[in-house]
């Protein structure tokens, strides 16, 4: 059973940096596509970064492009999201998902998801 667990969340000023954590297990995830998506409220969730677990290439939203960074670690099964120069649009639930290499920016792209972790960004 293929699980998905987010950590890292919480509450952050404006320019500062969070650094975002997602366990995964359940299977091997050689020739998948690791991603973030984010849901603030009242929106539609939306594509921020992804990875793909073989290869490392990296893509990423505009919104976030320079500002956040997209990793795995292989060894520990974990895909993390630095996140920096935060702003205040960036609050949201951060979801972290896994699908095909061959997944693009689509959240129907994605076979799994976790739970999500909450990221507020105060002024």
């Amino acid at each position: 059973q293929v699980q998905l667990v987010e950590s890292g969340g919480g509450l952050v000023q404006a320019g500062g940096s969070l650094r975002l954590s997602c366990a995964a297990s359940g299977r091997t995830f050689s020739g998948y596509r690791m991603g973030w998506f984010r849901q603030a409220p009242g929106k539609e969730r939306e594509f921020v970064a992804a990875i793909t677990w073989t290869w490392g290439i990296t893509t990423y939203a505009d919104s976030v492009k320079g500002r956040f960074a997209i990793s795995r670690d292989n060894a520990k099964n974990t895909v993390y999201l630095q996140m920096n120069s935060l702003k205040l649009e960036d609050t949201a639930v951060y979801y972290c998902a896994a699908g095909p290499e061959s997944s693009s920016g689509r959240r129907s792209d994605y076979d799994y998801w976790g739970q999500g972790t909450q990221v507020t960004v105060s002024s």
